[in-house]
């Protein structure tokens, strides 16, 4: 049984309100009878989606081959710490020990 259809069978306790256009709506209403599921059930199951959806785009990161290459080699072979970040880590090193 699919995700979308245990949705349909959950109980279900809130409820969400949107304004449409007509042809928002119109085209909505067609695309529930082509699927051949309520209004309401292809709205919520359709919004699921693109919620789901938006949270996977922003918590994956994907990059291009060079990046991955470029990230891979700066965690194998970090460079050495710059003169300015000695400073930082002798000063908290110190502060640590007040």
């Amino acid at each position: 049984m699919s995700r979308n259809t245990l949705m349909v069978k959950e109980s279900k306790r809130e409820r969400l309100e949107a304004r449409l256009t007509t042809e928002q709506k119109e085209h909505i209403e067609l695309a529930a009878r082509i699927k051949g599921i309520s209004v309401s059930d292809f709205v919520v199951l359709n919004a699921d989606d693109a919620a789901v959806r938006a949270i996977r785009e922003q918590e994956v990161l994907t990059l291009t081959e060079q990046a991955r290459e470029t990230f891979a080699n700066a965690l194998l072979n970090p460079p050495f710490p710059g003169r300015r970040l000695l400073a930082a880590a002798r000063r908290y090193s110190e502060r640590r020990k007040i």
